[in-house]
């Protein structure tokens, strides 16, 4: 409950301040939006070509990308870590961050919070109806359940992706390119993962399981049967590597020497 009370007045905060700079948050958002419709147009012109890719029809695309929005969205909105070494590590502001009675990457989360890309969800949604309706969908009493869930599990994988890959800098203060490579990488879970070769395939299933935070659980909902197993693996993978990755920074934490010269 502690933790709970924590993250709501973190939040009233952080809405106080964006609400003092309204125009700046409303530019940002329609940023944001700017650069989903841009992805959404390159789907479009690219089935401008063809009618199929590897068996998936344009609005199949489209609905996985618009599920992929949902989870990206919320990692986004508390996982904004990808300066975390300059700032934390190199500006040494770990040191302030250690002198808390409170876990460290729960700070981070609190501090680095923009809850203006929980705008994403609804995008995101949006998106889904949109292609939803196009392809005659239809859905279960248990489907909204089991949306909430795959969605958390692939919020799940990419936060812990980029925890791990934060965790680094404890072994290494050196400035790092890494995050925004990881970031370009994580744009592949937003297309079908057979347009892929096997190796890459096999990376954004296992190494770096990009695939699960958007066309495995959405082939639940296209009714991809030969998908299913995948589908229903994503809370899992989404728990193991994020327990993982929170292993990985609490070892991490233990070899931080502070700030130096």
């Amino acid at each position: 409950m502690k933790y709970v009370a924590l993250f709501f007045q973190y939040a009233a905060q952080y809405m106080k301040t964006r609400l003092t700079y309204r125009t700046d948050m409303i530019v940002e958002i329609g940023s944001d939006l700017m650069s989903q419709a841009v992805n959404f147009v390159f789907i479009l012109l690219v089935f401008g070509h063809t009618t199929m890719i590897s068996g998936w029809s344009r609005d199949e695309i489209i609905f996985i990308y618009g599920f992929f929005l949902v989870p990206f969205a919320i990692f986004g909105a508390f996982f904004n870590i990808w300066d975390f070494n300059e700032r934390y590590i190199v500006k040494g502001e770990m040191d302030r961050i250690l002198t808390r009675p409170i876990h460290s990457l729960f700070q981070i989360v609190l501090e680095r919070m923009e809850l203006e890309s929980l705008f994403g969800v609804l995008t995101g949604t949006a998106v889904m109806i949109y292609a939803g309706s196009r392809l005659d969908l239809t859905f279960a009493w248990y489907d909204p359940f089991m949306m909430v869930l795959l969605v958390l599990g692939g919020t799940l994988v990419y936060a812990s992706i980029f925890v791990l890959i934060a965790s680094i800098s404890f072994w290494s203060d050196s400035p790092t390119s890494i995050m925004p490579m990881m970031y370009n990488i994580g744009n592949y879970g937003r297309y079908p993962v057979n347009i892929y070769n096997s190796i890459i395939r096999f990376v954004l299933t296992w190494i770096l399981p990009f695939a699960f935070v958007g066309v495995y659980p959405a082939a639940y909902f296209l009714g991809r049967e030969e998908w299913y197993t995948y589908a229903f693996l994503t809370p899992v993978i989404g728990l193991v590597f994020f327990l993982l990755s929170i292993f990985m920074w609490n070892v991490g934490v233990t070899k931080y020497r502070g700030a130096g010269n």
